[in-house]
């Protein structure tokens, strides 16, 4: 069996820097046994696996450990590998996957993603989250996928030292941690231990819930105070 496999820094412009995502192009499905293998042999936080679908592609996500449903820096790194190396013409594709069509469009030397927008409530955190966290947040939020953790200070969340078995009780959930920035309007970090992800480097899917609950807390009495840009987010790949 042999099966092209590309490993890409994604949100980043300089080499060994970003989140490094693997994409493997597909002729057909493989087994999900299979390519859960393949991911796990790989052992970076996400690996892709891209089918042709007419012009455009299926997309499947794999961590070291499980399927998910959405990602961002492999979808980021599976545009780059499809304008670079397969449809080197090609400006613009969409992704057939669990969360939807994914559209990316490639300007100049930068690519655009059209992602969902996942608005995360205000919730009740578990025990395992204040017990895996050891610093109680000011606001827990919650969505499908994610608990979103606020703080008052990049400080607190440069200086978190998370407990990772008790968050990897959490499961299927991860959890990002987030307060406004010294020089941005927000800065995050990512953990999901039940996924084999201890820390992700950069977590694009999470910005779906991120940035709108920025837009919404701006102006507000709120520890995310302050000017959020609501314009896409624009990465690029290396």
């Amino acid at each position: 069996m042999n099966i092209p496999i590309f490993q890409v820094d994604a949100f980043t412009d300089k080499m060994f820097s970003g989140n490094p995502a693997a994409v493997c192009l597909l002729e057909e499905w493989l087994t999900e046994n299979q390519m859960q293998a393949i991911a796990a042999e790989n052992n970076l936080s996400e690996m892709a696996f891209l089918v042709p679908q007419g012009d455009d592609y299926a997309l499947r996500w794999f961590t070291p450990q499980c399927e998910v449903r959405l990602c961002g820096h492999a979808t980021l790194a599976s545009a780059f590998v499809i304008f670079t190396f397969v449809q080197p013409g090609k400006t613009s594709v969409r992704f057939d996957t669990r969360s939807g069509i994914l559209a990316v469009e490639r300007r100049h030397d930068l690519l655009v993603l059209d992602f969902p927008a996942a608005m995360p409530a205000v919730c009740d955190g578990p025990a395992a989250l204040a017990q895996g966290l050891k610093d109680t947040p000011e606001v827990v939020l919650r969505t499908d996928d994610n608990y979103f953790a606020v703080y008052a200070s990049e400080r607190e969340v440069r200086a978190l030292q998370p407990d990772s078995l008790a968050l990897k009780l959490l499961h299927p959930r991860g959890v990002a941690v987030t307060a406004p920035g010294d020089s941005t309007d927000f800065v995050s970090r990512y953990f999901a231990p039940s996924y084999g992800i201890t820390e992700d480097p950069v977590t694009g899917s999470t910005h779906c819930s991120l940035v709108p609950y920025c837009q919404v807390a701006s102006g507000k009495r709120s520890c995310m105070a302050g000017k959020c840009r609501a314009a896409a987010e624009i990465f690029t790949a290396g």
